[in-house]
This record gives structure tokens, C-alpha cells and sequence, in this order.
């Protein structure tokens, strides 16, 4: 038995069986997640795979997560969203209706998901829970109703990438310029069905809700899990969100991987992806001076309290946003908004003028909710901005951190001493 990797030594056991990178393994999820935007077609593609059969085999390990639409969808995505609610009151799934929050937080506020297990999502986001030590991955809507059908699913058990994370983090950079950085490394899906296994001294700085992020964008450049080692800061967490008896997943000392790369921290200052792709990136202090429209805060990568707290502290020292520029909240969760609302946050955002939407994907999918009209410029926490994210194909988005877009809101530009 050769050592293995944490990608190799989960699947392992999901598979029951030892396997090793190659391999085609089928096996059984822990937990699958869905959305009003996959689980319809999933749905469809079950009734067609057994004709009268449409009780899913595990149904408790079925999360759906009513979070790309509202009523600003309008009819057609809302009956979507019906089939989907019907489906899982009929069968007992646990539901996240609309308005409580965006699935991959939902996910990671239920307290369900625990180190070591398989997690998927059909979502590509998904990775996202790969940040608590467990192999997290996106799947399609087919994979979806092949899991309701039998439980199970098979993949190929990808290599690994080691990323070796040294140094010191400087001020004013988080998690979200690590993960620009990295897409900027890995560029043109240079990390395609890739896991990433997180080492290193710098781990020591970077609290769950950094790794959260770094986790949720490794999608962007196509990694197919990104995984972090367990350690004290894993623990503390997992206590604080009342999960316990958790065993860690670590890697063996004689693990093979495909490669090691080493990211030193304290070359990192904040980043920002220019249109109309997430690897287009430039240290933020770079650009031409450009006048910003909208700066939108959310989204399963930076809508949680520490990133509202961080936007509002600099509002704060600087007076506010500029009278030109639209703040946009939207709060990841209602969990998020009851903690923003009780810290007083909240009542400050609405004093500083800003459009606060309910929980949920829509504006950063273009699903539901705020929609940027032709030219707009627009600076977003968000992990996409391709051409028609928003749901127009005619707007410029640049993505960036909490603090970097709270200073750009306070100047109303995107230029060097915006961003001092």
C-alpha cells in the first residue's frame, strides 16, 4: 500500500475500496446538494432514467437550496422553482426555501458537513466545503439524478496538486487575493480536474472564512476539489458551528503529486480580475483610473458577517461611499442578516444609503434581483464576471476583496490612491 493523498484517502473509503489517482471509482455521497437552477432538470432526468420511479434512494442526504430565484424571475423560472419545493416536501428533503440564504452557506451553516466525507453539489461552487478537510465537488444535473436513482456516482479520482502557502500576509490582503492570485497561476484552467491539497506555515493566518474563498474559487481554474489540511483553526470552527467528533483527513508523508507549488503570502497585495474573466489579473493598484457605478458586496464567496464587518469599519473611517456610487448587500444567508442586523451593521449600510436585497444568487447570476444596465461599471466580491453574469452582457465587472471594494466605494474610482 503506497501513501496516499487526502483526495485519494477520501475517496477511498466513499468508494470502499483503496484507490489511488486514475482510478474509475463509483461511490456513495455523504451529502448532495441542489438548487432551484439544477434540480428541475434533475428531476426530469430521473423520470426518464426509471420510468415511475421518483423516491430517491437516500433522501436524507438530499439538501435543496431555493436560492437563484424570486419573484423577479418571473413565471416560468418560478414554476421551476415550484416543481423543485413539491419534490421535496413530497419525499422529506431537507429544504432551503427562498429567502433563506445561498445553498454553499446554507451547507456550511448546517452543521452537517463534517471532515472526511464526499460533498457534492450541483453547483459548481461546490468546493466550497473542501474547506473543511473534505473532498467537495461540483456535478451535473444528470450526475444528480443518477445519486437519487441508486445513491451513488462515479468520477475518476483526480491527481493533486500541492500549493506549499509561506510568509506573511500584509494588510489589507485576504483570502480573496490569494484565490485571484492562484487563478492568475493556474490561468486558463491550468488546474483542470486537479485537486488542491493546502500546505504550509502560511495556513496559520488564514481564518476559516479566508479559506472559504480560496476553496470556492478554485472552481475558476477548473480544480475539481481544494482541499485544506485539518488544524486548530479547522477544530474551532467546526466547535463554534456545534460540530463534533470529527476526525481529520491527512495526507501520508510518501503521498504522490503530480506537482508542489509555493505561493509566498507576503507578495500578495490586493488583486483585481478585469473583464470579462476571472484569470485576468492585475495587482489593483495598477489600473488606469476608472470611475465605478456599483460596487455589489455578497455571495457565497464574501456575503458572511466577517465581510460585511470589513466593508462597513472602512465606510466608517472614510464617510461613507461616494454620492455617485450604488452599494448593493446581499447577505449570504438570513443567519448572516440577523448577525448584521443585531451587530447594528446593517442599520449603518442603510444609512449610507445602500440597496440591501435578500439572501440569495440572483443579482450574481443575472437570475434575480439587482440587474446592471448597459456600460455599467461595477467592482464585485463576487467569483465571476464573464460577459452576462449579472444578467447583462453589456457591463463591465471587476472582482476584487471586501476591504478593495469598500475603497472603492468610499473614491468612486479604481485607481492607485483609491487604494492606499
Amino acid at each position: 500500500m503506497r501513501g496516499q493523498t487526502i483526495a485519494e484517502k477520501i475517496l477511498s473509503r466513499a468508494a470502499v475500496k483503496e484507490v489511488y489517482a486514475g482510478d474509475i471509482v463509483n461511490c456513495q455521497p455523504d451529502l448532495a446538494m441542489a438548487t432551484d437552477g439544477s434540480f428541475p432538470m434533475a428531476i426530469d432526468y430521473l423520470a426518464q432514467m426509471e420510468p415511475g420511479t421518483m423516491r430517491p434512494m437516500f433522501p436524507q442526504r438530499i439538501i435543496l437550496a431555493l436560492d437563484h430565484y424570486d419573484n423577479s424571475s418571473g413565471p416560468k423560472a418560478l414554476a421551476l422553482q415550484g416543481k423543485a419545493r413539491a419534490y421535496a416536501r413530497e419525499f422529506g428533503l431537507t429544504l432551503f426555501d427562498a429567502g433563506e440564504g445561498v445553498g454553499h452557506q446554507l451547507m456550511l451553516e448546517s452543521g452537517r458537513i463534517r471532515p472526511g466525507m464526499l460533498v457534492v453539489g450541483a453547483d459548481s461552487h461546490s468546493t466550497t466545503y473542501s474547506a473543511l478537510n473534505c473532498f467537495a465537488t461540483g456535478i451535473g444535473s444528470s450526475d444528480l439524478a443518477g445519486i437519487l436513482l441508486c445513491g451513488a456516482l462515479w468520477l475518476r479520482v483526480p491527481e493533486t496538486i500541492k500549493v506549499e502557502f509561506s510568509g506573511l500576509l500584509n494588510k489589507g490582503v485576504s483570502g480573496k487575493d490569494i484565490a485571484l492570485c492562484l487563478a492568475k497561476r493556474f490561468e486558463n484552467g491550468g488546474a483542470n480536474y486537479f485537486a488542491l491539497e493546502f500546505h504550509g506555515g502560511g495556513l496559520a493566518q488564514l481564518p476559516m472564512n479566508d479559506r472559504i474563498v480560496i476553496s470556492n474559487m478554485a472552481v475558476e481554474y477548473g480544480a475539481k476539489a481544494a482541499m485544506f489540511q485539518f488544524d486548530e483553526i479547522t477544530g474551532a470552527w467546526l466547535r463554534a458551528n456545534k460540530t463534533y467528533d470529527c476526525q481529520a483527513v491527512t495526507p501520508d508523508g510518501d503521498a504522490r503529486y503530480s506537482k508542489t507549488i509555493t505561493v509566498d503570502l507576503s507578495g500578495i497585495v490586493p488583486q483585481l480580475a478585469c473583464p470579462h474573466s476571472v484569470d485576468n489579473v492585475v495587482p489593483a493598484d495598477e489600473v488606469d483610473t476608472l470611475r465605478v457605478d456599483t460596487v455589489y458586496i455578497g455571495t457565497c464567496t464574501a456575503g458572511r458577517y466577517e465581510d460585511f464587518y470589513d466593508v462597513f469599519k472602512i465606510l466608517k473611517e472614510n464617510g461613507g461611499p461616494s454620492p455617485h456610487v450604488q452599494l448593493i448587500v446581499t447577505p449570504a444567508s438570513q443567519m448572516v442578516y440577523e448577525q448584521l442586523k443585531a451587530s447594528g451593521v446593517l442599520d449603518e449600510f442603510v444609512r449610507y444609503g445602500a440597496l440591501l436585497q435578500p439572501p440569495g444568487c440572483g443579482s450574481c447570476c443575472g437570475t434575480a434581483g439587482y440587474r446592471p444596465r448597459d456600460g455599467e461599471v461595477i467592482i464585485s466580491t463576487a467569483n465571476r464576471n464573464f460577459k452576462g453574469r449579472m444578467g447583462n452582457a453589456n457591463c463591465f465587472i471587476y472582482l476584487a476583496s471586501p476591504q478593495t471594494c469598500a475603497q472603492v466605494a468610499c473614491t468612486g474610482f479604481i485607481n492607485k490612491g483609491a487604494l492606499q
